[in-house]
């Protein structure tokens, strides 16, 4: 089973995808705990680029879009299909709804852009994604608790809300897939509404 976790900066996905991991090991399940963009060794060196608000240079829309893919593909190749085809559960921080919610929704990049990238390179989705949804100022105000703010978490507050709507839009869409969980409950109830979802499936 492949399962994905999504949402905007702060919202707990950090914490449910521990859970789960450690619900899955109780399970005595082999699990295999990733995120994006990174996985790899080389995929975690584009993520620096990514993150890092250190450029002498500002990185186009393009860019960002295209490093994700690249950081993805070797993330793909390397970790995820070779854990699925050996029947282990991959749990994946981000996929690619981040890249439509933050580079289309979020960016304004056009939306053929990434279908061709996804009709490319990507050759397997989710079974099941979790859309961790709250309030933006809630997820900023967690995100500024833990430090230090990467490139993406000093986006400004309208950012975040286009963000947002792009994971509504997914999950209005694909509904079987993408489950929306109300990450403004505590910890222990999130991971609760995950186990409700998985059970269903």
């Amino acid at each position: 089973m492949f399962i994905s976790f999504e949402g905007t900066e702060g919202v707990g996905k950090t914490t449910l995808i521990r859970k789960l991991h450690e619900h899955f090991q109780h399970l005595a399940k082999d699990v295999v705990l990733t995120r994006e963009p990174g996985g790899t060794p080389m995929a975690e060196q584009i993520r620096s680029l990514l993150l890092s608000v250190n450029h002498e240079e500002t990185m186009s829309n393009d860019t960002e879009l295209l490093l994700m893919y690249a950081a993805r593909a070797q993330h793909l190749e390397a970790v995820i299909l070779p854990a699925l085809a050996a029947d282990k559960i991959v749990l994946c921080d981000r996929f690619t709804d981040s890249s439509f919610a933050y580079q289309c929704a979020g960016r304004g990049l056009d939306r053929e852009k990434l279908k061709v990238l996804n009709d490319g390179f990507v050759a397997r989705m989710p079974d099941i994604t979790f859309w961790l949804d709250a309030p933006i100022e809630t997820g900023m105000l967690r995100a500024r608790e833990r430090g230090a703010l990467d490139r993406f978490e000093q986006e400004k507050a309208t950012f975040f809300e286009k963000v947002r709507s792009g994971f509504a839009e997914i999950h209005e869409n694909e509904p079987a897939r993408m489950k929306r969980l109300d990450a403004t409950q505590t910890p222990e109830q999130v991971f609760q509404q995950a186990l409700l979802h998985l059970q269903q499936i």
